[in-house]
Formats: C-alpha cells, structure tokens, sequence
C-alpha cells in the first residue's frame, strides 16, 4: 500500500498473500492491524515527505470542501487519517437530493468528472474528479444520510470532518 499506491485494504491483502504464496483462505490481517503497521511503515521509511504531503493534499482538500460548501461536505479516508500516499485520493462525503446536481455543479465550475462504481447501496454516486495536487472521490449520499455514522467495513466508525475544522487541524 505504502509503495504501490493500493488504497483498498482487500486488494492489498490479496496481493500480499499471492506474493507470500499464501493458500487462498488463509486468514489475513484486518484493516486496523494494516493500518498500524501502513503509519509505522511510513514513519520508518517515508517520513521526511509524508508530512508535507498530508499537508498538501489536506489544503487541497480544504479548496474542495470550500468549493462545495453547499453540499454540506465532511473530509474522511486516507487523507484525515494521514496514512495518505502519492497515489491515494483525497476523499470527501457530499449530501445532495441528486448526484446530477453535483454533477451540474461542477460542470459549471468546469471540472470534468467521471462516475467510479460504488460498493455501498446507501450511496447514490461516487463522482472521480482531478486537481491539480490529487484526484477525489466525490461520495453523493442522499441528504438524510448527512446525521448516519458511516462504518468501515471492519465497524469502526469513519471519521468526518467539516472544513472548520479541517483548518484547525492545518493551523496545528
């Protein structure tokens, strides 16, 4: 994950049981134990530049959420969390009645976007769009699901913030 720029925790494991010739249903690590040892990598072995590229992609973020201050935007993933990469996308949760608002949205503000498969049924659209600094995935959730703790796929809770306090957070 640390050198490949993988962001999918399941692919990662996949791919490293297949390179250690794992048989196929050995049990393998959850997603908390990989993402200790993904920081204690980086702090090891990449912590001169991971720093300033947390930053880096957390002001861009914050040009994000500032730019879609209208559809209530929370910062979450790999870029919160600081166990971003070069590769990795900063990602940001949006509540609007349609994903085709978002869409018009940015196309008023010409920024090109693709559509990304989700995985999740309560999410109406996963919106790819580039910056100049990273890519972001655009997550369109319905406007009730604004006040519904999302979950990781292990059930711990998905951290979110507000652009106010993403700026604390730069500030520190």
């Amino acid at each position: 994950m640390a050198e490949d720029g993988i962001t999918d925790y399941h692919q990662a494991k996949r791919k490293a049981a297949r390179q250690l010739g794992l048989p196929e249903h050995t049990a393998l690590p959850d997603n908390v134990e990989i993402e200790t040892e993904l920081r204690a990598y980086r702090s090891l072995f990449q912590e001169e530049g991971h720093a300033e590229l947390i930053q880096a992609l957390r002001h861009a973020a914050l040009e994000l959420l500032d730019l879609l201050a209208q559809f209530q935007p929370y910062l979450t993933g790999s870029v919160l969390d600081g166990t971003a990469g070069e590769h990795s996308k900063i990602d940001i949760l949006l509540f609007a009645d349609s994903a085709k608002e978002v869409e018009i949205f940015l196309l008023n503000h010409a920024i090109d976007v693709r559509h990304v498969e989700s995985r999740n049924e309560r999410v109406e659209a996963v919106l790819l769009i580039e910056t100049d600094t990273a890519d972001a995935n655009l997550v369109v959730l319905p406007p009730q699901q604004e006040r519904v703790n999302l979950k990781h796929r292990d059930g711990r809770q998905r951290e979110r913030i507000r652009a106010d306090a993403l700026r604390a957070l730069l500030a520190e």
